[in-house]
């Protein structure tokens, strides 16, 4: 037995403890005076109490109203309601500290006890105490009414337990009898004994029972029975049953140490669970009497104890806060196999069909021996071939047991013996083939494959730290650490992938095993069945079980949703549940579950929401629109999700307000949808927004409505004028003049090219100088004679600059270039999308709607959605024509052009109908580059580093990027470049496409290649022989970065990129050497240093170089060798010198250093070389590998290194980790692949 701790909380010693009936809340009286309300589901803090002075002893819910009850020490006895967070009222009456206070489960009352040596009910409703229960004669320490009868138990520090009968309370406020609370409190104490000697009370003392030897703290009732429960200062618990006549002591249960304070029967097992002041926690058998299992807190002593009406569950408060527990596993064991469950009930397996929905027992388990406690079986592993079943259990530290079904079982016979069950240790037990299972034991760390006769068959030491194995597809099983989850290979006993994730309490697979759930505490990790984590979902309370759907949706349970989680991570709350439940089967809209009792249930729901997400995410448009059209898919959450990803043109057709269709129709560009909401909500701030995305998009005409819409008259003026519109920018300016506005009349003045009415607007506007200057320049001699003599000015006054060689350029407007009635911008001609047309909530009479809102109704003197004036129509609307009387006439001046309303509205309205929606941006050339290549420059070019970093590592274990940021950055520089276009215009970066390739598979301009690569190599050669070493090295690293990204286009292109690295190695290894022996060198000369140099020298000459080059190596060598006396090896220089035919000069000391060293013959120090035997040099440690040793290398140069240098960073290429695996750089062009 165990004690599962499901919450806990830290504060002062807690008093008191209440479950609420129906919600996962408790109720914490504190010490300290405060009362704190809880939800243990949760973990959180919901409310805080403080009204009472001093601790707070009592406390407890209504069964069935928002109400909770409290007593404290301030002698006062409080009624909450825990809607409203408030005290309603108080019941005042007793004369000391109150204990314990109770709800009756049926009646309007309360009842109290207190330290004053009596007991009160209260009618709450009423507001007044209605019987005082007078007898015992020290602290009452508690009373409880019965659950069912009319009793009251109570426990009294006066050694005694009482039994009160209030059957004549109830007749009596049945009655509607008036209560007694007005009696003085002493003088009903003293009526008491009278009335209970002539038989007159409404509560009479039923039995008195003795026997505890010290004051009893705690008394209760059986739930059903006819029993009593009480413990006290002797720290005894005492079991007590009664019947209509008498009561009797059963029996004792006795180990507490110290005084027990509060004790309570197991609402559904037989059980009785106590706790007490020497720190435990104990369950004992209530048949037997016998201590079943002890939990102890080092530190915390208990002092009360409640159980949940309904559930399994039990609260204890300490000195330091309370927790809540349960003492047993109620997830039933099951397994599902194809239409069928199996699971545990009853101390049975049980058979239950998911089509016809029947269910029989099969087994019948083995029940405890009595006194004892077997826990329940905790998994379940299901053979359908043997049709053999694995049960695990925690009884005796882990335990499993293997069952046989019946062969012909039809649902009618009766279960199975147990006895025929087989049984060993292990603390789980899973099958791994048809006749063989695999059982872990912890204890050893082992994994004991067993046949079906519980024979050990093969022993497997597990991994480090197996806390639980699961089953796997074929040979595997998982292996589950507190860390990680491991697919292990039974026969190979090599973990074949590995996952981290927390500690995994259960697994779940699809049913095709292509994907796994591991189901944690809080998260859920899904992978592939190779354990390549595809998403993790996280939650906030405890995650209770899951299935997969057949479209490949996991359903999961919380304590309180149903809910579902898609491939990419999404998740969403199909429903809300009362109680938990397990899943085990998810089919179309009805989820199997089992419950808590273990009863199989089928709980409805909805998979509309999670099937319409899921086939989004996998683009099936079809049926998204099939979804849309035969489902109510509505609410918030639906379209705040296509919006976050990418759909608001599917969200608009959910939205049904109008601020919120709006702002969705500009999202996606639907500009129909955008200027018939706006119509509707009609403000100023809709109208600037649509105008300014409708002039973006190149939607002139709805710019020209939205301008029309808002008297925007300035940016009228700039539209007509840009447009080339001189017709519409003349009545501008007659509107200008009708508001008399000279700033809009000179500037439309100046836009129409009109230099008399600019000349005119400047003098009616006091600026005389300026319109004579105007006058004047344009040889308005009149006018100019005119406007000087009204500002008395004589001629002489007025200096004039000197007249230009050449005449001047009057400023004039700019001609249209081109006259057209279609002032839209050209766009794009595509296809409709597949949600075009197709989509329509209200049907026919949207798109009616719809058409008459956009196709301008109301310039035919229709009423649009603002209810007023056709489209434009305020332009000149009654605010405007008001002012001016001769308005009407003025406007019609010259020719006969209607009411400019008319005309603007039906221009606008008809542009508007006759636009097309601009499609969507295409994809860029960027994407395209991404998308067509899978080399890793090309992604650098389009941008994407990480995928670009990710292709590398894959690719050629790359795993340091330091040292290739200025490649990235050269790279995504060169693919493209900046066209300057205008004075004050932004640049315009036009990407870089590479010459040929494929037609519509373009790619970016390449900026290394192999022609570069070779002209590199050929400035390396150089400098290496000029010793220019390190310069050399630097040249041959920096090919090494750029030649991962050189694409070729032929199979001969990518081996001679593949010699250029293998060359590169050889020299960035050989120049190290080189270097490292100039170091040598410098230092002090000792035999050691010596023998160094004439190693280092050699392996100098080993590496595969040019040869020029290696000739050099070996004159190195050789002289080094023959200096230090290391003739054997000098001549062996020598030697391989003459065969590359050097200069005669050379040739002719070669052959004078063989005759020497062949006379010697024989090393003076002891080099670790020898020219006969194969070897490499190890890059790191420039020590040779001979042929058949270990050695590991770089999976992009492929330089080696000693065993030692295993994932450590490559020291010819500094940017591939060594050993690491990699499948091959992707040296082709992406056309051939």
């Amino acid at each position: 037995m165990q004690m599962l701790t499901k919450f806990e909380t830290k504060s002062s010693r807690v008093k008191g403890v209440a479950f609420h009936p129906k919600r996962p809340w408790i109720l914490a009286s504190l010490h300290n005076g405060s009362i704190q309300l809880w939800d243990y589901r949760m973990g959180t803090l919901l409310e805080r109490f403080e009204e009472h002075e001093g601790p707070v002893r009592g406390i407890s819910f209504h069964p069935t109203q928002e109400l909770f009850v409290s007593g404290g020490d301030d002698y006062k006895v409080k009624v909450w309601n825990h809607r409203t967070r408030r005290c309603i009222f108080t019941l005042q009456g007793h004369l000391d500290y109150v204990r314990t206070v109770y709800f009756h489960p049926e009646q309007p009352w309360v009842i109290s006890a207190s330290d004053d040596q009596t007991i009160r009910i209260w009618n709450w409703q009423s507001r007044q105490c209605i019987a005082v229960l007078t007898g015992h004669n020290h602290y009452v320490m508690c009373a409880q009414f019965h659950p069912t009868d009319d009793l009251v138990v109570s426990a009294c520090l006066d050694q005694t337990v009482r039994v009160w009968d209030i059957s004549g309370l109830r007749r009596k406020s049945a009655a509607g009898a008036q209560p007694m609370a007005s009696v003085d409190p002493m003088s009903a104490q003293r009526m008491g004994a009278q009335g209970d000697f002539f038989n007159v009370t409404d509560v009479v003392v039923k039995f008195v029972l003795e026997g505890h030897t010290r004051g009893v703290n705690w008394a209760s009732f059986h739930p059903t029975m006819p029993l009593i429960l009480s413990c006290g200062d002797d720290r005894q618990v005492k079991i007590w049953r009664m019947n209509d006549s008498r009561a009797w002591e059963v029996d004792t249960c006795r180990g507490h140490y110290n005084n027990v304070n509060a004790a309570l029967f197991h609402p559904k097992r037989e059980f009785i669970l106590s706790d007490s002041e020497d720190k435990t926690v104990r369950v004992w058998d209530t048949t037997r009497r016998t201590l079943l299992q002890t939990f102890r807190r080092e530190q915390d002593r208990f002092w009360c104890l409640s159980a949940h009406p309904e559930l399994n569950l039990f609260a204890a408060g300490h000195d330091n806060g309370l927790l809540v527990f349960k003492l047993e596993r109620e997830r039933p064991a099951a397994a599902v196999h194809q239409g069928t469950l199996l699971y545990v009930k009853d101390a049975q397996i049980r058979l239950h069909d998911f089509a016809s929905a029947s269910d029989a027992p099969v087994v019948a388990l083995r029940t405890a021996p009595a006194g004892q406690y077997l826990p329940p079986p905790r998994t379940m592993s299901f053979n359908s071939a043997e049709k053999a079943v694995l049960l695990t259990s925690d009884a005796d530290d882990g335990s499993y047991e293997l069952h046989t079904l019946p062969r012909q079982f039809t649902g009618h016979a009766a279960a199975a013996d147990a006895g025929q069950a087989r049984r060993g240790a292990g603390s789980c037990a899973i099958w791994t083939g048809r006749n063989r299972f695999a059982v872990l034991d912890k204890a050893a760390q082992q994994i004991l494959i067993k046949d079906l006769s519980n024979q050990t068959t093969k022993t497997i030491n597990a991994p480090a730290g197996v806390e639980a194995i699961f089953s796997a597809p074929g040979s595997q099983i998982l292996v589950a650490t507190a860390t990680s989850v491991a697919l292990f290979d039974v026969q190979t006993r090599q973990t074949v992938a590995e996952i981290s994730a927390g500690p995994v309490k259960y697994v779940v697979w699809s049913a095709d095993m292509s994907a796994v759930a591991l189901l944690c505490k809080h998260t859920i990790a899904v992978a592939t069945k190779q354990l390549e984590q595809t998403c993790q979902v996280h939650e906030t309370i405890r995650i209770k079980s899951a299935a997969w759907d057949e479209s490949g949706v996991l359903v999961y349970t919380t304590l309180n949703h149903i809910k579902f989680a898609l491939p990419s991570g999404d998740t969403g709350i199909i429903r809300t549940i009362d109680n938990p439940v397990y899943l085990v089967r998810v089919q179309g809209g009805n989820v199997h579950c089992l419950d808590r009792e273990g009863s199989v249930s089928v709980v409805k729901v909805d998979p509309t929401e999670y099937r319409f997400k899921l086939a989004l995410q996998n683009k099936n448009y079809e049926e998204v629109v099939s979804i849309i059209r035969n489902s109510n898919l509505v609410g918030q959450s639906i379209i705040a999700y296509l919006q976050k990803n990418g759909y608001p043109e599917i969200a608009l057709h959910f939205v049904r307000d109008d601020t919120a269709r709006f702002e969705l129709a500009l999202e996606c560009g639907n500009m129909d949808t955008a200027l018939e909401t706006a119509k509707a909500i009609d403000k100023t701030a809709y109208w600037d927004k649509f105008g300014q995305e409708a002039l973006r998009r190149g939607h002139i005409r709805m710019a020209e409505l939205a301008y029309q819409r808002v008297k925007a008259y300035d940016k009228l003026s700039f539209l007509y004028s840009i447009t080339g519109n001189t017709d519409k920018l003349g009545k501008m300016h007659k509107i200008a003049i009708m508001h008399n506005s000279p700033q809009a009349r000179l500037q439309n003045a100046m836009l129409l090219g009109d230099v008399e009415d600019r000349m005119r607007v400047l003098h009616e506007s006091g600026q005389q100088a300026l319109a004579y200057l105007t006058a004047k320049t344009h040889g308005l001699d009149a006018e100019a004679e005119a406007i000087r003599e009204a500002a008395g000015i004589e001629e002489s006054d007025i200096v004039v600059p000197a007249a230009a060689a050449e005449p001047p350029l009057l400023l004039q407007p700019a001609a249209p270039a081109a006259q057209s009635l279609d002032l839209d911008w050209p766009r794009l001609q595509v296809a409709k999308g597949i949600f075009d047309g197709k989509i329509s909530l209200d049907g026919d009479k949207a798109g009616a709607g719809r058409a008459r809102a956009v196709g301008g109704g109301e310039a035919d003197g229709g009423s649009g959605p603002a209810g007023a004036a056709p489209l434009g129509a305020d332009l000149l609307g009654d605010d405007l024509l008001g002012d001016e009387p001769a308005a009407d006439g003025a406007w019609d001046m010259d020719d006969d052009d209607g009411e400019l309303d008319a005309e603007l509205s039906a221009e606008a309205s008809a542009a508007a109908e006759a636009g097309f929606v601009a499609p969507h941006p295409g994809p860029s050339e960027l994407d395209a580059w991404s998308r067509n290549s899978p080399h890793a420059a090309d992604q650098i070019a389009a941008g994407n580093f990480e995928q670009a970093m990710r292709l590398l590592r894959d690719q050629a274990g790359v795993v340091s990027f330091e040292a290739l940021k200025p490649t990235f950055l050269e790279i995504y520089s060169a693919s493209r470049s900046v066209l300057t276009t205008a004075p004050f215009a932004p640049a315009v970066r036009v990407p870089l496409r590479r010459a040929g390739g494929d037609a519509g598979r373009h790619l970016p301009a390449q900026l290394f290649s192999l022609a570069s690569s070779l002209e590199q190599l050929q400035q390396g050669y150089r400098a290496t022989t000029a010793a220019k070493f390190e310069e050399a090295l630097g040249l041959f690293k920096r090919l090494l970065h750029t030649l991962l990204f050189v694409a070729t286009d032929t199979a001969e292109g990518a081996a001679e990129a593949k010699q250029l690295l293998q060359t590169c190695r050889e020299y960035v290894v050989g120049i190290s050497i080189e270097l490292a022996r100039a170091a040598v060198a410098k230092e002090e000369a000792t035999e050691a240093n010596s023998t160094r140099l004439v190693e280092l020298a050699a392996y100098f000459a080993h590496c595969q170089l040019r040869a020029d080059h290696e000739k050099l190596a070996l004159r190195l060598a050789m002289n080094t060798a023959y200096k230090h006396r290391c003739f054997k090896a000098a001549g062996e220089f020598a030697q391989r010198l003459l065969d590359l035919a050097p200069a005669p000069p050379i040739a002719d000391k070669a052959r004078k250093m063989v005759t020497i060293c062949d006379r010697q013959s024989g090393d003076a120090l002891p080099i670790n070389y020898d020219a006969r035997s194969p070897f490499a040099v190890c890059a790191a440690s420039h020590t040779p590998i001979f042929r058949g040793e270990p050695a590991v290398s770089c999976p992009y140069c492929q330089a080696p290194y000693r065993p030692e240098y295993d994932a450590g960073l490559c020291r010819v290429c500094e940017i591939a980790r060594i050993g690491a695996s990699a499948s091959g750089l992707r040296s082709l062009g992406a056309g051939d692949q």
